[in-house]
C-alpha cells in the first residue's frame, strides 16, 4: 500500500512537472517571428478506431484475427460523446455496422480534415510565411494552408480548403469546402459537405504539440463540439514520410468489378 501511494505521488509530482515545463516552453522561431512548427509528427492514441470513448473489439475481419482488432480507447471528444442529431445518429450505426464496406478510407481515398492528422501514419508539416503545408504519408495527402492570398473554397474536395492565421503563438487554420465524403474514424462518425472545421496547433514542448479542431455541421451535429490531443515528433536521426500508395492494394477491392471474366 505504501509503495503504490508514493507511486501515486511521484507519478502526481511528474505530471504537474510536465505540465510546468509546457507553460513555460518558448518554441523556436521562423524568420517571421512565429513559432516553427516544421518537422514530421504523428498522433499515438486509438482515436483512429473511434474518437470517442470505447472498450476493445474484434476485428471486422475473421482471416485477420487479433492483429486488426480495435484497441480500447479514452477518447479525445472533450466531452465523451458527439452531440449528433437523433437521425444523424441512427446513420452513424448504420455506417458502424457496415464500416468495412463504407469506411472511405478502407478503399484509399483521401482521408479528410480532421482525421488525416490522427491516422497512425506520420506527417509532416513545411512552413513558410506564405503557405504551410501539411503533407500526409497515409494515400500520398495533401494540404496547403493559405496564410496570404486568401478566399473561400473554389470547390468542395475531400481535404477541403483551408486558410490560416496566428493567434499569438497558436496556429489556426480554418477549413470549409468538404464533399462531405469523408469519416472521422474507422467507427462510422461522419459529417456532411457544411462542415465547417477550426484546428488550433500550439508548441507545447521540443517534441510535443498541442492540437485541437471544433467540427460545426449543422446538417448532422446539434451543436459545435472539440476533440484534442497531443501530436509528438518523429525524433529518429533519418525521420521521413515514405510512400503509402495504397490504391494498389486495393485495385482489385476497388476495380475488380470492371475485370474482364474469363470465357
Amino acid at each position: 500500500m505504501r509503495l503504490t501511494f508514493i507511486t501515486l505521488v511521484l507519478t502526481y509530482g511528474l505530471a504537474l512537472s510536465v505540465e510546468a515545463q509546457s507553460l513555460d516552453y518558448r518554441p523556436p522561431r521562423g524568420p517571421d517571428g512565429n513559432p516553427d512548427l516544421n518537422g514530421i509528427w504523428q498522433a499515438l492514441n486509438t482515436a483512429h478506431w473511434d474518437v470517442e470513448p470505447h472498450g476493445a473489439a474484434p476485428s471486422v475481419s475473421r482471416e485477420l484475427g487479433a492483429l486488426s482488432a480495435v484497441p480500447g480507447g479514452l477518447g479525445v471528444v472533450d466531452r465523451g460523446a458527439i452531440p449528433y442529431s437523433s437521425e444523424a445518429l441512427a446513420r452513424r450505426n448504420e455506417n458502424r455496422a457496415d464500416r468495412l464496406a463504407l469506411d472511405p478510407a478502407v478503399k484509399c481515398y483521401l482521408p479528410g480534415v480532421p482525421r488525416g492528422m490522427y491516422m497512425p501514419f506520420p506527417f509532416q508539416i513545411v512552413q513558410s510565411q506564405e503557405h504551410i503545408m501539411i503533407l500526409h504519408e497515409f494515400a500520398g495527402a495533401v494540404r496547403t494552408v493559405y496564410m496570404a492570398d486568401q478566399m473561400p473554397a473554389p470547390a468542395d474536395s475531400w481535404m477541403g480548403w483551408s486558410n490560416g492565421s496566428w493567434e499569438g503563438d497558436t496556429l489556426v487554420i480554418d477549413t470549409t469546402g468538404f464533399n462531405g465524403m469523408t469519416w472521422l474514424d474507422q467507427s462510422g462518425n461522419f459529417h456532411s459537405e457544411a462542415l465547417h472545421v477550426v484546428e488550433r496547433i500550439t508548441r507545447r514542448s521540443p517534441e510535443t504539440l498541442w492540437y485541437e479542431v471544433t467540427l460545426e455541421d449543422p446538417n448532422v451535429y446539434t451543436e459545435p463540439w472539440t476533440m484534442s490531443m497531443p501530436l509528438y515528433r518523429r525524433v529518429e536521426p533519418n525521420a521521413q514520410l515514405l510512400e503509402f500508395r495504397c490504391v494498389e492494394f486495393v485495385e482489385d477491392l476497388i476495380y475488380g468489378h470492371l475485370r474482364k471474366q474469363p470465357q
